[in-house]
């Protein structure tokens, strides 16, 4: 039951979010839409929308004489989505307010109008991706990496498919005297289970541990790949690499063979005056890391690939990302999170939210490009890219790493200036640089990536910026 009192709490302190909407609709609103939102809300949780309130704030109460006979619009409700959406008419001082309160979906059955399974997107209805619908089909299924990657087998064959040497020295932990002792620590990190007296090794512990992917066939097509190419595109093949072993246990090695086959850069800028691999290892281990731990493994017939041009390399893994883009340097949310944590504890991986800002990092340490990302309805792609002086970059990559640089110093507890922009781009403080990056920082304020840290400030050369989202 919502009260005046619950509206009032809204219309002060809560903002519009997933779960709550504010329309105006004074006279009236269209049924079509009115069902829309309710499928959006209610796959994305449930929640309220509320006609009668102005949806820009400060919000305020205008009177809606939309469905003045609640029972017939309930009525339609129903009959249209095949789900109950109670409503409930509160009469304020300023008008009448229309409140309708609608449930959760069911667990594992995205709701759809017409066909169309729709979410909230600010202010708009989208649909939603494959990806969202396909995380959705498969709650209340079991966890992909606790399923059995192997049938019954004994002790000794477990010791053999897995390499457990190295995985108790990536823990830094001694070695248990005793076999059991061994298998006791793989249980409790759900890397096997037992089975009547035997023991099953789960997909955790085959994509983690094994010597030989090629034992377990239903994971054969979740090794990392390599390729390099010997130009810009894939016209032509250099290497084509399957990688063998499990992610944690050939981890050093598929990163040290990834770093050989990078090109390599004799000077880039001022600061290093030595021959280096076009790109910075640290940075490689991370995007690969990363790509292993939030790949969906539900996604048939892809796997994580490294792919290697004459003047960058993508990193790919299935599935999109649960976050936006443009958040990777500020959020996390893993989509296998207890492959994360081992990943963690390993040290293969860096800690939460801190992996992508080391990225950026070094790429403007080693005077790069910005990374780049990009997705599509079934993977997720991050390219780096080889050294451009900044009269070399094109305005897309300007104000990429603006927006790059913006983000880095916010997580750092600084703000972006012209002056520390500058540096970045390694240029000197003469009144053309600083005008040539003024005019970075405008187009990227422009393009709603950056703001001013503080509007009331008149002075632009002495400005400080924070991303849009801080």
């Amino acid at each position: 039951m919502i009260t005046l009192e619950q509206l009032n709490h809204w219309l002060l302190d809560v903002p519009e979010n997933e779960h709550l909407e504010f329309k105006e609709a004074k006279q009236q609103f269209d049924t079509g839409k009115l069902l829309k939102y309710c499928v959006a809300l209610a796959n994305e949780g449930g929640g309220y929308l509320v006609l009668g309130v102005s949806d820009k704030p400060p919000r305020r109460v205008v009177d809606t004489q939309a469905f003045l006979i609640t029972g017939d619009i309930k009525a339609r409700i129903l009959n249209a989505l095949h789900f109950r959406v109670d409503i409930q008419e509160l009469q304020h001082p300023d008008g009448r307010v229309l409140v309708f309160q609608i449930p959760s979906r069911p667990i594992g059955q995205p709701l759809h109008h017409e066909g169309a399974y729709l979410m909230r997107a600010g202010e708009e209805l989208v649909p939603m991706s494959p990806d969202q619908l396909r995380r959705i089909f498969s709650e209340g299924k079991a966890d992909f990496l606790a399923l059995d990657a192997s049938a019954a087998i004994d002790a000794d064959a477990v010791v053999a498919a897995l390499d457990i040497q190295t995985f108790f020295e990536l823990l830094k932990l001694p070695l248990p005297a005793s076999r059991d002792g061994i298998l006791a620590r793989l249980v409790s990190e759900k890397l096997i289970r037992v089975e009547s007296g035997q023991y099953k090794i789960t997909n955790l512990g085959a994509l983690l541990l094994a010597k030989d992917m090629r034992q377990f066939d239903s994971l054969m097509r979740k090794t990392v790949r390599m390729v390099k190419y010997k130009g810009k595109n894939k016209l032509q093949t250099e290497r084509d690499l399957i990688g063998q072993k499990g992610y944690a246990v050939g981890f050093e090695a598929l990163i040290s063979y990834i770093n050989s086959q990078l090109p390599v850069n004799e000077v880039i800028g001022q600061a290093l005056r030595e021959e280096v691999r076009m790109f910075p290892e640290l940075a490689i281990r991370e995007l690969v890391a990363n790509a292993l731990v939030h790949q969906d493994f539900e996604e048939s017939g892809g796997s994580v690939m490294v792919e290697i041009y004459a003047d960058r390399i993508e990193i790919t893994n299935p599935g999109q990302p649960l976050i936006p883009t443009e958040r990777f340097v500020d959020e996390y949310k893993a989509r296998n999170e207890k492959l994360a944590d081992l990943m963690r504890r390993m040290g293969i991986c860096e800690e939460k939210g801190s992996g992508i800002d080391k990225v950026v990092f070094n790429t403007e340490y080693y005077q790069l490009p910005a990374p780049e990302f990009w997705v599509t309805p079934v993977h997720t792609t991050v390219a780096l890219f080889a050294h451009k002086d900044f009269v070399d970059m094109e305005p897309k990559e300007r104000v990429s790493a603006c927006y790059m640089h913006c983000c880095l110093k916010y997580v750092s507890n600084e703000k972006m200036s012209n002056q520390s922009l500058r540096e970045r781009f390694k240029l000197d403080d003469t009144r053309a640089k600083t005008s040539t990056v003024s005019q970075v920082i405008t187009a990227a304020v422009e393009q709603n990536m950056i703001k001013l840290d503080d509007p009331e400030n008149a002075s632009k050369r002495y400005a400080k910026y924070v991303p849009f989202w801080a």
